[in-house]
């Protein structure tokens, strides 16, 4: 948790990466809550942030303190806007997020600390398994022409992914064991 003295946080709203590096330094006392995957959060965090998987959000803050302000960290800030949405449905009284999340963060030429060791990002891992998946259909279809179905398999699953915004292979290769938490990464700002 970042500890710092007083609550000059206004109720609700979005927080700019400058606004938000101002306030880790300045003595205000929030929680800044990343609500993206292990992998993710290991790949780069905001020096501070609790790690708080947006799956896992309702859960974990039944015991934590509704006065306290709450900044929400997402990849982008969609997740982060779901994460401050819940909080506020909990009765987390001042919920923030991070405007543009961490893309924003970096863009603005902002700090992260990292981990050489994480995986790969997740949607990287999918891109990746995606091409192996279409190249051994490919190329496997030469000895056994019935081989191509794995590329069509494969194309219709990325079609109906972007269609729905539901991955399947994403959700498949989340639970690999590659991208399970560290003991160094699930402890990263956490209780």
């Amino acid at each position: 948790m970042t500890t710092l003295p007083n609550l000059t946080l206004p109720l609700n709203g979005n927080l700019t990466p400058p606004e938000l590096r101002a306030r880790l330094g300045n003595g205000e006392r929030f929680e800044l809550v990343d609500v993206r995957t292990h992998p993710e959060f290991a790949a780069g965090r905001i020096a501070g942030a609790r790690l708080l998987p947006l799956d896992e959000l309702e859960s974990r803050v039944r015991d934590w303190d509704r006065n306290l302000p709450m900044i929400c960290i997402g990849r982008s800030g969609r997740r982060s806007a779901q994460a401050a949405a819940r909080l506020a449905r909990l009765g987390f009284a001042r919920v923030h997020q991070l405007e543009g999340g961490l893309l924003a963060w970096e863009k603005a030429g902002l700090p992260l600390e990292k981990d050489d060791r994480a995986p790969w990002a997740l949607e990287r891992q999918v891109r990746f398994t995606a091409g192996v998946l279409v190249l051994a259909g490919l190329g496997s279809s030469w000895l056994w022409p019935p081989a191509i179905g794995l590329t069509w398999l494969v194309g219709a699953g990325l079609v109906l992914a972007a269609i729905t915004d539901w991955c399947g292979m994403g959700l498949l290769l989340a639970r690999m064991p590659w991208n399970r938490p560290t003991r160094e990464c699930a402890g990263a700002g956490n209780p």
